[in-house]
């Protein structure tokens, strides 16, 4: 079975979009500038994973823009990958955020996570994730948040759902490796698909982190940490196609011209540029 998609477009088109004022590594070879594109997918998928959400139940249409986005701040500092069907809408979303491997817990998104503001287990959670970014920091890779899952009826429990979560572990070797986190929802059996890949529960020593209701999105919860090294050995002929697809797939960027900087120099160019939106925030 091939997971990238073929040149009939039967699995649907894979597009990358690349965080705003970050340089593109010279390694993805479909890489081209277009501000004005790049702000339009954004704003489409924010409004296909708004539809998406509120049809699962998970947020209410109040929770929406005026014009029916569902936006989250880290969402214009991340990577995103999206599948588009065959008529070129997007049926399926993820976000890939890339943190510097300094990032302290108070920085990531997962410091907002119901389980952190548990009395019994939210100071094992930090714990747990800084060491998660200490590994990350011996291994010289970024430390990532992946979320914004969001896929349309008709591709869930499907190929193209197990394609979208092995392309992000093809998207995290080209960006350089990682080690990363991921809050996966019990609903339409996310979590359970991350884990048969290559996801497993954050743990602090022996002990793993339990499933948690979420009342933001009204539904249980399970933290998954992943290395972008260890996959079910099943799954590596896959995302090594996908990652090779990934290298000449469209990818939408805002800045004018390529860099030869290492993909460690555009994580620490995101991060940098996520904390200055921290800053104007405050």
């Amino acid at each position: 079975m091939h997971l990238a998609p073929d040149k009939h477009g039967s699995h649907g088109q894979l597009l990358l979009l690349a965080p705003p004022r970050v340089q593109v590594p010279d390694s993805f070879a479909g890489s081209r500038t277009d501000p004005r594109s790049h702000e339009h997918l954004l704003c489409e998928m924010q409004k296909f994973r708004g539809r998406q959400y509120v049809e699962d139940g998970a947020i209410l249409p109040s929770d929406l823009s005026a014009d029916g986005r569902h936006e989250v701040p880290v969402d214009r500092r991340a990577w995103h990958l999206l599948a588009l069907d065959e008529q070129g809408q997007i049926c399926g979303s993820v976000r890939y955020v890339a943190h510097h491997n300094t990032v302290p817990f108070s920085q990531l998104g997962i410091q907002r996570a119901a389980l952190a503001r548990c009395f019994e287990w939210g100071t094992r959670l930090r714990m747990a994730v800084d060491s998660e970014v200490e590994l990350a920091r011996s291994r010289g890779v970024a430390y990532v948040e992946v979320g914004g899952w969001a896929l349309a009826p008709e591709i869930r429990h499907s190929v193209q759902a197990l394609r979208m979560a092995l392309a992000t572990y093809g998207l995290a070797r080209l960006l350089g490796g990682c080690i990363g986190i991921t809050t996966a929802t019990e609903r339409h059996c996310s979590a359970g698909i991350l884990k048969r890949i290559g996801g497993a529960p954050l743990a602090l020593g022996e002990d793993e982190f339990p499933l948690y209701y979420d009342p933001q999105y009204r539904c249980r919860m399970q933290i998954l940490r992943f290395d972008s090294t260890q996959l079910n050995p099943r799954f590596e002929p896959w995302v090594d196609e996908l990652a090779g697809y990934l290298e000449t797939a469209p990818l939408i960027g805002t800045v004018p011209e390529k860099s030869s900087r290492s993909a460690e120099h555009a994580t620490r160019a995101a991060w940098e540029w996520g904390q200055s939106l921290v800053r104007a925030a405050q």
